[in-house]
């Protein structure tokens, strides 16, 4: 999805930013997140990102204790993302897509005066999520493609292959992390993978593990 407003380094985003805790929810540079958005806070998050940048940063909370946090604890690493779609439902809601931009590290959280929390980060770290097709030469397509099609067959998933063999390294990769049934510590291994061609090895170890577990139920006990 095309964006009005490209980003090419991470002087041209707001080092203060609001982010949306929300767990097992993983974007990633260019791919796009749809959201039900129906909470009041995050209504007005919404509102008050239309009038402003249009940014979003979408985080993990963590399960790390942090006593008299103000909220739940958050991952370190999250990745903000540009509205690219907005429409209000008549009913109260809004249904959104967020386009990832970039990732960002967390640097502090703000005492905001916002129902949303507000957060002050650095992307100094993730220069290259504002290249498109960074690393695809080195993804290993063979092995993500043979994962793929296990745990289709496991898991009678239904996959469009025509639309598998037609999509970029970069997009691939993206898209199955992004869609991929697993858990909020895979989904946040998927995100923090320094490199699409880690990214894409990640995938591929994460699937081969959820295959075993498949096969082996005994496994799961243990």
């Amino acid at each position: 999805m095309s964006m009005n407003k490209p980003y090419n380094d991470a002087s041209e985003l707001p080092v203060v930013i609001p982010v949306f805790p929300l767990e097992a929810a993983l974007m990633l540079p260019r791919g796009q997140l749809p959201l039900n958005i129906f909470e009041p806070r995050y209504m007005s998050m919404i509102d008050d990102a239309l009038k402003g940048e249009r940014l979003i940063g979408m985080i993990q909370p963590s399960s790390a204790k942090e006593p008299g946090h103000a909220g739940p604890p958050l991952q370190p690493i999250g990745c903000v993302g540009r509205l690219t779609q907005v429409a209000e439902t008549g009913d109260g809601r809004y249904v959104i897509t967020l386009t990832g931009v970039a990732r960002f590290r967390i640097l502090e959280e703000l005492s905001a005066m916002t129902p949303y929390r507000q957060c002050r980060v650095a992307y100094a770290e993730f220069a290259s999520d504002f290249t498109p097709r960074s690393g695809e030469s080195e993804v290993d397509r063979e092995s993500l493609l043979k994962a793929l099609r296990s745990y289709a067959e496991s898991t009678r998933l239904k996959i469009d292959w025509n639309a598998i063999d037609q999509a970029r390294n970069e997009e691939l990769v993206n898209a199955l992390a992004m869609m991929s049934p697993f858990g909020p510590e895979e989904k946040q291994a998927l995100l923090e993978a320094p490199t699409l061609r880690a990214r894409a090895d990640a995938l591929v170890a994460i699937t081969e593990f959820e295959l075993a577990r498949t096969r082996n139920p005994a496994s799961r006990l243990q």
